[in-house]
């Protein structure tokens, strides 16, 4: 891995952060699979550690919390018995962190912060209770690529007084989405699933990186990524540059 370039690396990263796999990677640049995973391990460090230091006394207003499911290695049900309630082998929740650790990230906006030391704001949960619909079509797998319907949902407030109007999973759900768009790793049905945590979790980094610093957002204006408009940077990252933080 030592042996690439910068410009190689950064044309692994192009085709990793689009959506491609390690094997699909592989044929698209001539690197060897080892290679590009050692890279991306070495790499999803470089960026969890860059964005745990940038991503901090953010301005941010509103924040959705919310987890997302995936599996390394093997289903849950598919574990083997000398595998299970081992970590990182079965179901996976790539989830937020602790409302704690929100303080840290978000001090500008959260400078009421209770004895505790967690920010005195205003929280409620949205809680969705999911089942399956009877389809018109009697085949047994009609409802297998189909996601079950929202049966109910309620709403707990558990601290403050939060706006009726703004208690949503709304964007964090479009943000799944663009986890499973933008991941190999994420996608259902597919043999394209993680089968090492290590790799599963620097995707995840490597993804976030690009997702903040590299790709402009047309909700946020002409050529403006989530990082620009937080004053985290001043431009739009390059691959690149993603790749000089090894």
């Amino acid at each position: 891995m030592n042996r690439l370039s910068r410009a190689e690396r950064a044309q692994i990263i192009r085709a990793l952060i689009e959506g491609n796999s390690i094997r699909s990677t592989a044929r698209m640049t001539g690197a060897a699979r080892n290679t590009i995973s050692t890279l991306l391990v070495q790499l999803g460090a470089a960026c969890a550690a860059y964005q745990d230091r940038a991503l901090r006394s953010l301005t941010s207003t509103r924040i959705e919390c919310d987890e997302i499911w995936s599996f390394c290695y093997a289903k849950a049900k598919n574990v083997p018995d000398d595998k299970l309630g081992t970590f990182g082998y079965g179901d996976q929740y790539e989830d937020i962190m602790p409302i704690r650790e929100l303080g840290a990230l978000v001090t500008k906006t959260m400078n009421a912060v209770t004895a505790t030391g967690v920010p005195a704001v205003d929280y409620a949960m949205l809680i969705k209770s999911y089942g399956v619909v009877p389809s018109l079509d009697a085949s047994p797998t009609a409802r297998r690529y189909s996601p079950n319907e929202v049966l109910s949902q309620e709403v707990k407030v558990i601290k403050g007084n939060p706006n009726p109007d703004l208690i949503s999973t709304s964007h964090v759900e479009r943000s799944n989405l663009s986890m499973r768009m933008g991941m190999r790793r994420f996608t259902r049905l597919t043999n394209g699933f993680s089968k090492k945590v290590e790799n599963h979790a620097a995707m995840v980094s490597l993804h976030f990186m690009a997702y903040n610093f590299a790709k402009p957002h047309g909700s946020l204006g002409k050529n403006r990524t989530p990082a620009m408009a937080a004053g985290v940077t001043d431009h739009v990252w390059s691959c690149d540059e993603i790749a000089a933080l090894l």
